[in-house]
């Protein structure tokens, strides 16, 4: 399928012709969360400077050619999508699949991602061979142990941003229950041998040289001991539009918290529930949880066993991701329990409407919450985090004032990942891929002179 005729472009202070780029992308959706949202936003950001052809997966095809067809955004004509043939065994996200995926037979889930990979990898290799590309890149699944076929073939290679590398702590796993102790145990000693055996993702790293991204700063230190590669950190996720003027509680009013992820052991719910119940009963509060999974029915019988007002807990389920959004708007704080994690979508989606974050210090978390947008609490074991997250809700219930300023920290920290700076990022490692000289670019396209959270190829 032949891609619009290069024009130069112009945006962020890139004042070079538009790159041909050919992307992999299995997660790709213009209106879901989480991986889809990764992958769509990245995509986005790329058509803002390039001329882009994206492999993604078939089921997406609906939803993106329907937002193609009402589209009015000038990025939208300067991407292609292909759609590789949809097989039996491929993997999607069906109810099924998202059973085995949370699994123990979660290998079979992966072998049929890496059949897709095979099926796109094929495309990829005939249309390189059909027309001139700049460079190539991997996107989604971001996981380190699936580099795709792109890094066999000619042109200049970019990978990630890559996730997955980091294991859940051991020390955690007691607020994991039974089944996810299992799982993330198992997980963690695949983790061990996948990043030193596996010699697929170990080439590509290599392959990819200046264009390797790693999602978090533990990604990118555990690139340079496992592969020896340097990389340049840019966040996973991008922050949707920000409001214009952060949430005010009312004297009488209660605090509203507001909690989203799976329903899955690994997110960890039953933290904050934990840290809940042990608030003093004159402590008006309300907490709606986003989300379904299949903790869900347990989590709300934990709720009665723990002794709290169930109508205090509002379970809105799984909604659409402008819903989520919307209803952020109407909270004071944002709770993350989340044990293994990378960035989380959510946590910039809330925010961006001026909520802010109690979360752990691990994973990308404190990446992203500065002391001015939240407070990141220490988890060196489950019973302190819910003793650290009990007081800071005490204390933000007590100081509105103090709430406040984090509500507007965190709307401004929301600015800096945000579209225009994941397209900075994205100008920051194509330029060195590509090996333009910085002169030959404007100040305005060096991320970093803009204060853009990049950090550089070390």
């Amino acid at each position: 399928m032949a891609l619009p005729t290069a024009t130069p472009s112009t945006t962020s202070g890139w004042v070079l012709p538009r790159p041909r780029i050919l992307v992999c992308a299995y997660a790709c959706h213009p209106t879901r969360g989480s991986e889809e949202a990764v992958g769509w936003n990245w995509v986005q950001a790329m058509a803002s400077f390039c001329e882009v052809t994206v492999i993604t997966a078939g089921f997406h095809r609906d939803a993106i050619e329907a937002y193609l067809r009402t589209a009015s955004a000038p990025w939208a004509s300067h991407v292609t999508f292909i759609y590789p043939p949809s097989r039996p065994w491929h993997y999607r996200p069906t109810p099924s699949w998202c059973r085995i995926e949370g699994s123990l037979l979660k290998p079979l889930m992966n072998h049929a991602y890496r059949s897709w990979l095979r099926s796109a990898a094929r495309i990829a290799a005939r249309l390189v061979a059909g027309q001139h590309y700049d460079l190539t890149h991997q996107l989604t699944y971001v996981g380190f142990r699936f580099p795709g076929g792109l890094w066999r073939l000619a042109p200049p290679f970019v990978w990630g941003p890559i996730g997955g590398m980091e294991d859940t702590p051991w020390r955690l796993f007691g607020a994991l229950g039974p089944v996810g102790m299992l799982y993330f145990g198992g997980r963690n000693v695949m983790n061990q041998l996948h990043r030193w055996l596996l010699r697929a993702p170990r080439q590509a790293a290599v392959r990819a040289g200046p264009g390797l991204i790693a999602a978090t700063s533990g990604i990118a230190g555990a690139l340079q001991r496992c592969y020896g590669c340097p990389s340049t950190i840019v966040s996973e996720v991008t922050s949707p539009p920000r409001v214009s003027a952060i949430s005010l509680r009312g004297p009488d009013e209660p605090l509203r918290l507001a909690w989203s992820g799976a329903h899955i052991p690994r997110k960890a719910l039953p933290l904050l529930l934990r840290a809940l119940a042990g608030l003093a009963a004159d402590l008006d509060w309300r907490l709606d949880i986003y989300g379904s999974g299949p903790r869900t029915a347990a989590w709300q019988r934990q709720v009665a066993r723990l002794g709290l007002v169930a109508s205090r807990c509002t379970w809105h389920g799984k909604v659409r991701r402008s819903e989520a959004i919307s209803g952020l708007r109407r909270a004071h704080l944002f709770v993350i329990t989340s044990l293994q994690d990378l960035t989380s979508t959510v946590l910039l989606e809330a925010m961006s409407q001026g909520l802010p974050v109690l979360c752990p210090d691990h994973c990308g978390f404190p990446d992203v919450v500065t002391a001015a947008a939240g407070i990141c609490l220490p988890i060196d074991r489950p019973a302190t985090f819910v003793g650290a997250l009990r007081a800071a809700l005490r204390q933000l219930a007590a100081d509105e004032p103090e709430r406040r300023r984090l509500a507007a920290g965190a709307l401004a920290r929301a600015g800096q990942y945000d579209l225009p700076a994941k397209i900075e990022a994205l100008q920051y490692v194509y330029t060195r891929v590509l090996a333009i000289p910085d002169s030959q670019c404007t100040p305005n396209g060096i991320p970093g002179e803009t204060g853009v959270p990049v950090t550089p190829i070390r």
